[in-house]
């Protein structure tokens, strides 16, 4: 963070200001745990703490002042403090007055899925040519995305902002600070469905993001999406994916199984030859949709395709891992909902070298869709042919394996917990096959499976 003095700050979040308001900030921290000197402290009231009970801790080690809702009984002396109506808000609202002090171009993304990989995606490419900022881990949120802007530094030169969101006004909340020159929606589905009436109000929320698009703008839509396609955008708009009514098109895909994809992108500029090390036919819809906003800013044929080839997933997120007697293990546990976990049992049922094994756990946030997603899961791995399903969580005991069993899986089991299910996985996963373990991330940390699994002791 470049510095600034807790008067700007303090007209930027417009409160008022207790204290030195020549005072230079150049960091910031909204945990009370890592203040480090010279750090401004942002206390974040939550469901099950409110960090304002931490002021006095924080500036206690070193911070040197904070924003606040309510001040404290008691101002420590040589700390300085911005009262505002809202820390989240103030900290949002600075990020947005900071995001202004640089000239250079923001990709902002939302969608239901795809949006840390399109991220890494799109900043892998964009790094072959400027220094790109991006969205550290999947640090979307109220939160996240302010700090990311906030961590702009002068010798970026791009930077890729990844928001998600689980209410209405969520987007347009953070769009306020992002502004961005180019807005990408990857795709709309039942994610977050428990907090909406329909994926039409799902569209909504995600095409919020357009409402900040600045003068010029692009937006980048998934053209295979059904709902995306009813979008009318009053700005440049490009569609991207295979149907034939895409500006930027998939052509001449070639499926390699585990070992990724070679398909060509076409646009109104020329065709680029891509491969991506990365399983899924989703990719080289997502990788279309980088090429439109790589070409928006500048990236020559080279530097797209050498981006595209360096492509490396992020973790947790559809990593293809080689564990010893040629197992493979499929770790795809970030997260769940019906579309991702059949795209990737299709992914999975492509191996051919041992059995198919699908440790899959409930998935969450579904709302009404919750039956017929589990469903529709268990029936598609019979389907496909998977030779054991371990299905872990109430929601699959009901819905996912007995849909299985009835499609014809041969081997569906249900586990009441995740290590029993992994104990399981090891006592059946022999040379030559292949895992896949999916399932939503904050019910059940499937991720804590395969960390075990990479470290295991096979034979």
């Amino acid at each position: 963070m470049i510095a600034m003095t807790t008067a700007q700050m303090c007209a930027a979040a417009g409160g008022t200001l207790y204290g030195d308001p020549s005072a230079v900030i150049t960091s910031l921290s909204t945990d009370s745990r890592s203040i480090c000197t010279g750090d401004w402290f942002v206390p974040i009231a939550g469901e099950r703490f409110d960090g304002h009970d931490y002021i006095g801790r924080a500036l206690e080690a070193g911070g040197a002042g904070c924003f606040c809702a309510r001040l404290p009984e008691t101002l420590l002396p040589g700390k300085t403090y911005i009262l505002v109506e809202d820390t989240k808000r103030a900290l949002r609202d600075l990020a947005g007055w900071y995001r202004g002090q640089f000239d250079l171009p923001v990709v902002q993304i939302t969608g239901s899925m795809g949006k840390t990989t399109f991220k890494e995606l799109l900043s892998g490419i964009l790094s072959q040519r400027y220094n790109t900022l991006k969205t550290p881990g999947n640090l979307n949120g109220d939160i996240g995305a302010p700090l990311t802007l906030l961590s702009l530094l002068p010798e970026h030169q791009a930077a890729v902002v990844e928001t998600g969101m689980d209410a209405p006004g969520q987007i347009r909340w953070l769009g306020q600070a992002v502004r961005p020159d180019v807005a990408v929606i990857t795709n709309i589905d039942d994610v977050h469905l428990e907090h909406f009436g329909s994926r039409r109000d799902i569209l909504a929320a995600k095409a919020e993001i357009l409402e900040h698009l600045r003068p010029g703008g692009l937006a980048v839509l998934c053209g295979d999406d059904e709902l995306l396609n009813t979008l009318s955008p009053d700005c440049e708009t490009i569609r991207c994916g295979f149907a034939s009514r895409c500006g930027v098109r998939v052509e001449d895909l070639e499926e390699r199984g585990l070992e990724g994809l070679r398909f060509t992108v076409v646009t109104a500029r020329g065709r680029y030859p891509l491969e991506i090390a990365t399983p899924g036919v989703h990719m080289a819809s997502l990788a279309a949709m980088a090429v439109a906003a790589a070409e928006r800013l500048g990236l020559t044929e080279e530097e797209i395709v050498r981006g595209a080839a360096a492509y490396a997933p992020a973790d947790n997120r559809l990593r293809v891992e080689r564990l010893p007697g040629g197992r493979l293990m499929i770790n795809d546990s970030y997260n769940a909902n019906p579309r991702s976990v059949q795209a990737d049992l299709r992914i999975l049922a492509r191996h051919t070298g041992g059995k198919r094994i699908a440790m899959l756990g409930d998935m969450t946030e579904l709302g009404t869709a919750e039956a017929a997603g589990h469903r529709d899961v268990g029936r598609l791995a019979g389907e496909l042919g998977i030779e054991v399903l371990l299905a872990v969580g109430p929601r699959s005991r009901e819905h996912m394996v007995p849909a299985a069993q009835a499609a014809g899986c041969p081997d569906a089991r249900w586990y009441e917990t995740r290590d029993e299910a992994r104990d399981a996985l090891v006592e059946i996963f022999a040379p030559g096959d292949a895992a896949l373990l999916k399932a939503s991330h904050f019910l059940n940390r499937f991720d804590l499976a395969a960390d075990y699994l990479r470290t295991y002791p096979f034979h």
